[in-house]
């Protein structure tokens, strides 16, 4: 079972990788990322893919457990 793709804006993806956004368009335009849209109209990539293509993972936020 796949797990359900960790979606972001551009810039978000940019500050989590230490990426340019410019650098992530020119992979969505070569078609090295998927294109995900979300209900306004926003391009989103998948953090995932991202990360593959930097070979640098997001920095991951602690869970907090329900009170």
């Amino acid at each position: 079972m796949h797990a359900a793709p960790r979606l972001r804006t551009i810039n978000d993806a940019a500050l989590a990788t230490g990426t340019r956004p410019g650098t992530i368009r020119v992979w969505l335009h070569r078609g090295r990322l998927t294109h995900h849209r979300d209900r306004r109209g926003r391009t989103l990539v998948n953090l995932t893919e991202v990360e593959k293509l930097t070979g640098r993972p997001a920095p991951q936020r602690p869970r907090v457990a329900a009170a």
